[in-house]
């Protein structure tokens, strides 16, 4: 099974400059095949395949003009000239929109290393060309530190896939492969549980556990306050400092202010974000860890759900595909089975104790009340018991 890391990186002054460089030049990269590949099609040409592409961009390093990507890894551009081939593929494969060139503001900088030159310790991180000096103090650049030690694992039989070196707005992010061997388990298996995810509370299980809606808590919502009078304070910023041009158009100028609040903005926002993603990480570890012989989720349709004016903004915070696909990868690692139930299963309209479908269920009935025997119980609760029986039904046959 391939496990993929995610490690914070703690670059110095210098690394940064050249972890900012070697990302432009991915992207230079990228674009330089993506318009390689429209000008041949313009001209009644087939497909360019990558390897194509990378003996004319061998052939330019030579000319004067490009001399300066030799002080950059090969690999760098290998990649990134794959990586617009197969953009390029997907679309007329009908996989994927067509692929836009890479912009310097809007796309997220990143760039690859190879897996044969890559270096990993306990606590640093060996990239490849950061420097082209072979002196050691110059070499030194090269070792990135890493802001969790001894997270990755290391060693002389450890596989390595797909290094991603990426910018997120505040950080830089080391993302890799590990091939890894599930070791055979010997504990017990407990019975099936089935989850049923909701806006009141997160998730409530079969069993009759219940997990808190995190965004009703205070420290969220003392978050979202501040971040709602962050993002008031800038939008005034930007109107303070709105140009008239000839046309009679306008323009913002950003100040030194403007990008200090953008930063906090950011900031802000990406720990909601992380609250978030933690509680959820904490949930589908604990569920895991009990070690249940299958798991029973609903496919929700989330993107009907969001067109309900009133619940989007409560549907949206909760997260519902994160918490669907952190279950489902976890199961794999735990050797628990992951059942998706029927987007048109009837987990909350059938009575758990009878199994009579009742016709109309509101979203204001918050107790299920059976119309044939009577049975009061949870409305979450009830989906969940449901959903654990479905499961159940499955495994069997």
């Amino acid at each position: 099974m391939i496990k993929t890391y995610k490690v914070m990186l703690l670059p110095n002054n210098k690394q940064t400059t050249k972890l900012f460089e070697c990302a432009g030049v991915a992207r230079w990269a990228y674009n330089w095949a993506l318009e390689q590949q429209q000008t041949n099609y313009k001209n009644g040409g087939k497909f360019l395949d990558d390897k194509v592409l990378r003996k004319r961009l061998t052939g330019l390093k030579h000319k004067e003009q490009y001399k300066w990507l030799n002080n950059y890894s090969n690999n760098i551009t290998k990649q990134a000239i794959k990586d617009a081939c197969n953009a390029y593929k997907n679309f007329f494969k009908g996989m994927a929109k067509f692929p836009k060139f890479k912009s310097r503001k809007r796309n997220k900088p990143s760039f690859y290393q190879d897996t044969a030159k890559i270096v990993i310790s306990d606590t640093h991180v060996k990239l490849e060309k950061l420097t082209t000096s072979k002196k050691k103090n110059k070499q030194k650049l090269n070792w990135v530190k890493l802001a969790e030690q001894g997270r990755i694992p290391t060693g002389k039989n450890i596989k390595y896939l797909n290094p991603r070196i990426t910018f997120d707005g505040l950080n830089w992010w080391l993302s890799i492969g590990v091939e890894e061997k599930l070791e055979q388990d010997s504990a017990q298996y407990s019975q099936g549980i089935g989850i049923d995810l909701g806006v009141k509370d997160l998730a409530v299980v079969s069993t009759g556990q219940k997990f808190k809606n995190i965004n009703k808590s205070k420290k969220v919502r003392k978050l979202e306050k501040k971040l709602k009078r962050l993002q008031r304070k800038l939008s005034k910023k930007y109107e303070l400092n709105k140009i008239h041009t000839q046309g009679g158009e306008y323009r913002y100028r950003k100040t030194k202010n403007i990008k200090k609040l953008e930063l906090l903005v950011l900031k802000t926002y990406r720990r909601l974000k992380n609250i978030r993603c933690n509680y959820i990480h904490q949930i589908t570890t604990s569920l895991a860890r009990t070690k249940p012989e299958y798991v029973v989720m609903e496919d929700l349709n989330t993107c009907g759900m969001l067109k309900n004016r009133k619940l989007s903004k409560a549907i949206q915070e909760q997260v519902f595909h994160e918490f669907k696909r952190q279950m489902e990868y976890k199961c794999a690692w735990n050797k628990i089975q992951f059942i998706l139930a029927d987007r048109y299963y009837p987990s909350s309209k059938t009575c758990s104790r009878c199994y009579s479908i009742k016709d109309k269920l509101s979203l204001a009935e918050r107790t299920f009340i059976c119309d044939d025997c009577g049975y009061e119980i949870d409305r979450d609760l009830n989906a969940s018991i449901n959903l654990q029986r479905y499961g159940k039904s499955i495994v069997q046959h």
